[in-house]
């Protein structure tokens, strides 16, 4: 250490409570917050960080809707091209038609399907941060000194 003669674990101690800084002697800091609150630069950053539930539950109601909206246009689609066989049989066109027919209705099939299956899983994230948040909390606290366990 420094050889002040001070005990070495304090040393520690105190070092680990300075501020970190790179190779260039500057803070180091996340990319996605311009300084701490008060610093030039700061875009209202409090120092916590918090998870939102509001842009997982909004992706999938985005996804639900989605969902409905491509089984509705399949169910439309189905319905405009009823009849067609009666009137264009022997048109060569027909075969051409039925091909775009079924291939639009794999693709809408397939977008319905994947949204049907990312909508849950989305609002299971949100839930899931959610719950991992308050344990990651509840855990800091436990092992705050006393003083601080109220905060």
């Amino acid at each position: 250490m420094t050889g002040t003669g001070t005990d070495p674990w304090q040393e520690l101690l105190h070092l680990a409570g300075q501020p970190r800084t790179d190779s260039t002697g500057t803070g180091m800091s996340l990319a996605s917050v311009a300084g701490s609150p008060g610093e030039p630069g700061a875009k209202g950053a409090t120092g916590d960080l918090k998870h939102e539930a509001q842009p997982w539950t909004s992706a999938a109601t985005a996804a639900a809707v989605l969902r409905t909206n491509t089984a509705s246009a399949n169910a439309r689609l189905g319905a405009a091209h009823s009849g067609v066989d009666t009137g264009t049989a022997g048109l060569a066109s027909l075969g051409a038609l039925r091909a775009v027919l079924t291939s639009w209705e794999k693709r809408l099939g397939a977008v319905r399907d994947e949204c049907g299956s990312l909508a849950p899983v989305l609002k299971q994230v949100a839930t899931d941060q959610g719950e991992h948040e308050k344990a990651v909390k509840s855990s800091f606290q436990k092992a705050a000194p006393p003083a601080e366990k109220g905060r």
